[in-house]
């Protein structure tokens, strides 16, 4: 009972992460992989089968999320470091 509790405070907090802005939304996404994946498998995930999509679903969008939020912050990065080029001209 205790791990399927734990297993549905993650999926909880999961979604929870999916619903904020974009720059609480990647520092959630860390807090929550170093919560709940950094001591555990996913195989210790103990939900239904529904519950399982739903998480998998969450796991999918938010890897893509987060590789368009590091190009997004990288594209950034390249017009700073432009800008300043061009300033100390």
């Amino acid at each position: 009972m205790e791990r399927r509790d734990w297993s549905l405070e993650a999926l909880k907090r999961l979604t929870y992460v999916d619903s904020l802005d974009e720059e609480e939304r990647a520092e959630g996404l860390r807090s929550w992989t170093e919560t709940y994946l950094t001591t555990t498998n996913i195989t210790d995930f103990e939900l239904s089968h529904e519950e399982l999509l739903k998480l998998r679903e969450l796991l999918f969008k938010n890897a893509n999320f987060l590789f368009t939020h590091r190009e997004n912050i990288l594209e950034q990065m390249k017009s700073i470091s432009q800008m300043k080029k061009f300033l100390n001209k």
